[in-house]
C-alpha cells in the first residue's frame, strides 16, 4: 500500500518537473523558429574551393 503512495509521489513529481522544463524551454526560445532549421542545411553559402598555387622548384644544389 505504501508502495503506491510512493509511486504516485514520484510520478507526480517528474511530471511537474517535466512541465517546469518545459515552460523554461518556451520561455527561453527554443521553440520560436521551429521551420528554419530544416532548410538551414540547403543553403549554399561555402565559399568555392580555390586552387592551389603551384610549388615552386626546389634547387638541390643549394646550401
Amino acid at each position: 500500500m505504501y508502495t503506491t503512495f510512493y509511486l504516485i509521489g514520484i510520478g507526480l513529481f517528474v511530471g511537474v518537473a517535466a512541465w517546469f522544463l518545459f515552460i523554461w524551454a518556451v520561455k527561453s526560445g527554443q521553440f520560436d523558429d521551429t521551420e528554419a532549421p530544416k532548410y538551414r542545411m540547403l543553403d549554399d553559402d561555402d565559399e568555392p574551393v580555390k586552387p592551389l598555387k603551384s610549388a615552386k622548384p626546389v634547387n638541390k644544389n643549394s646550401p
